[in-house]
């Protein structure tokens, strides 16, 4: 099997294990397991998974640069768009539990602060949703689209600050993925330090 072959299998495998959540929910929708009022428990699993895979999109780097395997980081894109997606599904199941009643949503968002950082998450989440494709990075450049790439960082950050301040956490998982968060971003902090240091 060529290197080639070797990365599309994984692929493979790293898109159905990405996808298996989905389509947990959507079983557990269809076959009526989930609660009467179904929207509540769709939000909360598509906004943990969300997180879930942003926190990796992050990790998917240093994670490379310990294994040494540089092809990790050819699954960040399809990362970041499971995790985009779910977001997706996680605001639309919010606005359809509440009736598309834009003006309540609105006074919601305003009136209670997990929901205003989760709203400037989504709204950080759009730009880098919109220029994930190859003609979006040849028009804005090599530099600027990664410049705008590192919108990721602080989005990634707020998702998990919403989730903190909505009280989804219980104290292990508050403690794993604010670790996570840490280490991903020190891991880069230290490797800029670095470059910085050698470029003088």
């Amino acid at each position: 099997m060529t290197d080639r072959q070797t990365l599309a299998l994984f692929k493979l495998v790293g898109f159905l294990l990405a996808a298996l959540p989905g389509l947990f929910l959507a079983w557990d929708y269809l076959d009526g397991s989930i609660a009467a009022n179904p929207y509540q428990d769709i939000i909360r699993r598509t906004g943990l998974w969300s997180m879930r895979l942003l926190i990796l999109g992050i990790a998917v780097t240093p994670l490379a640069s310990f294994s040494g395997w540089q092809g990790l980081v050819r699954f960040r894109r399809m990362i970041g768009l499971f995790a985009a997606a779910y977001a997706a599904v996680h605001i639309g199941a919010w606005v359809v539990d509440y009736r598309w009643d834009w003006a309540f949503l609105g006074e919601e968002i305003l009136a209670r602060r997990y929901l205003t950082v989760g709203a400037i998450a989504a709204l950080g989440l759009l730009p880098l949703l919109l220029s994930s494709n190859r003609a979006a990075k040849r028009s804005l450049g090599e530099r600027g689209w990664r410049w705008l790439h590192r919108l990721v960082y602080p989005v990634a950050l707020l998702v998990f600050v919403h989730y903190a301040m909505a009280k989804r956490f219980d104290r292990n998982d508050l403690v794993f993925y604010g670790l996570a968060l840490v280490l991903a971003f020190g891991w880069r902090l230290v490797r800029r330090t670095r470059t910085t240091e050698a470029a003088r």
